[in-house]
C-alpha cells in the first residue's frame, strides 16, 4: 500500500490486529521508532505473515503458507482481502496505490523462474522437466512451456526455445542471403537449428564446430560469458531427443550430404583452416552472447571475443559475411562495448545490426 500521507504505525498496527488473530496466529511487534513498526504472525502450521510499516506511508504485507491446494490459495486471498479491505476503511481514500504480486512458489519441482541478461526475473509457464543432466561443463536442462515448446536452458541461461525461429533466421541474416552452393562455417550451434535451416537451402558444404573444452583456453574463457551456448556433446545428445522442432535430424548423424559437425574447441580448427587458407562465404557464431559484466576484471572475455573476431575474418572471404548475436537491447553498455572491438580488429570492417524479437527470452535482442 502507498498512502498519499504519513502512515501512523500503531494505527495500522491496531487496525489489521484483529485480522491476523482471527487466524489463531502470534504475534511479536518490533518498533524502530522513526523508522516504524514490522509486526510477524506465525501460525501453528507453519504459515507466517510479515507486516511492515513504514512512516512515510509505505505498508508492506508478505506471506508465506506451504498451501499447494486450492484451498490453501483461497484462504490467503481471503486474508489478503480483508487487509485490502480495512486498509481502505481505514485512510478513507488516501491510498494512492495498491499492488498485489502473484504467490513466488518456491522449492517445486519444476522450476519456473528464469532471469533475463539484463537480470529481470520472469516466471514462465513451465509445466514439465524434460532433461536435466550435468555434463562435466555444465548443467543442461530441456524444459516444457505451454507457450514456447521445449526450452534449451545451459547453466541457468536460456538458450533457445522450439518457438524461437526468429533468433535462427535473424542470425543467419534475416532471409536476405543467398547459401546456394556457399561454404559455411559453423561455430558452437549446438542446438542444431542453424544447422538444420541452412541445409534446406542447399549450400555446398556447412562445417559447424561445437565446443569439446579438450582445450583448457577455451574452457577458462567461456566459463567467464554470460550464457555459454551449446557447447558440449550432452548438449547434441539432448538437443537431438527432445529440440527436433528446432534441429529436425541433422543431429542425428555428424556428417550429411552437404554437412559435417566437429566436436572439437573451434579455436585451434578455425587457426588450422587459416594456415590452410581455407575460407568460407559466410561465418555464423553461435558460440556466446556479450558479456554481460563490462567492469575492468572481466577483460578476458572481451579478448576472447576479438580471438574469435580475428581468427573468424581470416577464414572469411573478401566479400563474406560474419553473423553473430549481440545482447538484449537494454545492455546498451555491453552492446557498444562490443561494437568497439569491431574497431580493433587486424583488418578493418563494416557492420550493421538489427533488432529482433526472440519469443523465449521475453526481451528485444
Amino acid at each position: 500500500f502507498s498512502l498519499n500521507l504519513a502512515a501512523d504505525c500503531n494505527a495500522v498496527l491496531k487496525a489489521l490486529q484483529p485480522i491476523f488473530q482471527e487466524q489463531g496466529m502470534t504475534e511479536t511487534v518490533h518498533n524502530w521508532e522513526d523508522h516504524g513498526y514490522l509486526a510477524t504472525y506465525i501460525k501453528k502450521n507453519g504459515s507466517f505473515a510479515n507486516l511492515r510499516i513504514h512512516p512515510h506511508g509505505l505498508v508492506l504485507v508478505d506471506l508465506q503458507s506451504y498451501n499447494d491446494h486450492t484451498k490453501g490459495r483461497e484462504e490467503v486471498d481471503q486474508l489478503l482481502n480483508k487487509i485490502e479491505e480495512r486498509m481502505k476503511e481505514l485512510f478513507h481514500g488516501n491510498i494512492k496505490r495498491v499492488k498485489r504480486l502473484p504467490a513466488i512458489l518456491r522449492g517445486g519441482v519444476i522450476d519456473r523462474y528464469w532471469p533475463t541478461a539484463d537480470g529481470r526475473l520472469v516466471e514462465y509457464d513451465i509445466d514439465e522437466v524434460v532433461y536435466d543432466e550435468d555434463s562435466p561443463f555444465q548443467n543442461i536442462k530441456i524444459l516444457h512451456s505451454k507457450q514456447f515448446g521445449n526450452i534449451l536452458i545451459l547453466s541457468g541461461d536460456v538458450n533457445l526455445a522450439e518457438s524461437d525461429l526468429a533468433y535462427t533466421q535473424a542470425i543467419m541474416g534475416s532471409g536476405k542471403e543467398d547459401y546456394t552452393g556457399k561454404e559455411v562455417l559453423i561455430l558452437g550451434g549446438g542446438d542444431g537449428g542453424i544447422l538444420y535451416e541452412i541445409v534446406k537451402l542447399k549450400p555446398k558444404m556447412v562445417t559447424m564446430v561445437e565446443i569439446s573444452f579438450d582445450k583448457g583456453l577455451s574452457m577458462v574463457f567461456s566459463l567467464h560469458f554470460s550464457a555459454a551456448s551449446n557447447i558440449d556433446q550432452m548438449v547434441i545428445d539432448g538437443c537431438k531427443k527432445y529440440m527436433r522442432k528446432t534441429c529436425g535430424d541433422v543431429l542425428d548423424n555428424l556428417k550429411g550430404e552437404c554437412y559435417q559437425v566437429l566436436i572439437e574447441d573451434c579455436i585451434p580448427v578455425l587457426k588450422r583452416y587459416a594456415k590452410e587458407g581455407r575460407m568460407f562465404d559466410y561465418v555464423i557464431n553461435d558460440l556466446t552472447a556479450v558479456p554481460i559484466s563490462t567492469s575492468p576484471e572481466e577483460d578476458s572475455t572481451w579478448e576472447f571475443l576479438r580471438l574469435i573476431l580475428d581468427l573468424s575474418m581470416k577464414v572469411l572471404k573478401q566479400d563474406g559475411k560474419y553473423f553473430t548475436q549481440g545482447n538484449c537491447i537494454n545492455l546498451t553498455d555491453a552492446l557498444t562495448l562490443y561494437e568497439e572491438q569491431l574497431s580493433r580488429l587486424y583488418c578493418p570492417v563494416e557492420f550493421s545490426k538489427e533488432t529482433v524479437c526472440v519469443p523465449s527470452y521475453m526481451e528485444l535482442y
